[in-house]
């Protein structure tokens, strides 16, 4: 493996290449079964063909995020995403509390933008959660991520890249 694709591998992704997935392997299975059926119809021969053993390329350990990572996903979402959802929630809650008490009207476009906005953001925050968390085990990253977050959008794109590549 190059230094380059080493570089743009996400920390947790096995070294080894992905092998076909089971659905092209099982297509591929067929293709060639109907091929050798046809001919040991027409030679006649006897005998019965050996059955492979499937076996899953990688175990889920190897695939799966490692907790430590996923724990500092999970603590960012909920940074980035909880507090501008409960600013969201507050809006209404302050908006009709200035009404009943104070008499003050805010016009409900702007408690409805300003609602909306915060609720977006609560959403942008799940993706930059995950995306400004290090990816590496070893390492905890910055306080608001912004480093990581860009190294891990260009993991993102070059596994994308290769992926249409690859398609095509």
């Amino acid at each position: 493996m190059s230094a380059e694709s080493e570089k743009n591998r996400f920390p947790f992704e096995p070294n080894k290449k992905r092998q076909k997935s089971a659905k092209t392997k099982a297509e591929t299975v067929k293709n060639v079964n109907k091929s050798e059926k046809q001919s040991v119809d027409t030679k006649k021969v006897s005998g019965k063909q050996k059955k492979q053993s499937k076996k899953p390329a990688y175990t889920k350990e190897q695939l799966a995020i490692p907790k430590v990572v996923s724990q500092r996903m999970m603590r960012r979402v909920a940074a980035f995403c909880g507090v501008p959802t409960l600013l969201g929630i507050s809006t209404l809650i302050v908006s009709y509390l200035l009404l009943i008490y104070t008499e003050i009207k805010l016009p409900p476009i702007s408690v409805l933008l300003l609602n909306l906005g915060f609720f977006g953001l609560g959403v942008l925050g799940i993706t930059y959660g995950v995306l400004s968390a290090s990816w590496e085990e070893d390492r905890a990253g910055g306080v608001m991520g912004w480093q990581e977050f860009n190294t891990n959008r260009e993991r993102m794109v070059a596994a994308w890249r290769e992926s249409k590549q690859k398609k095509v």
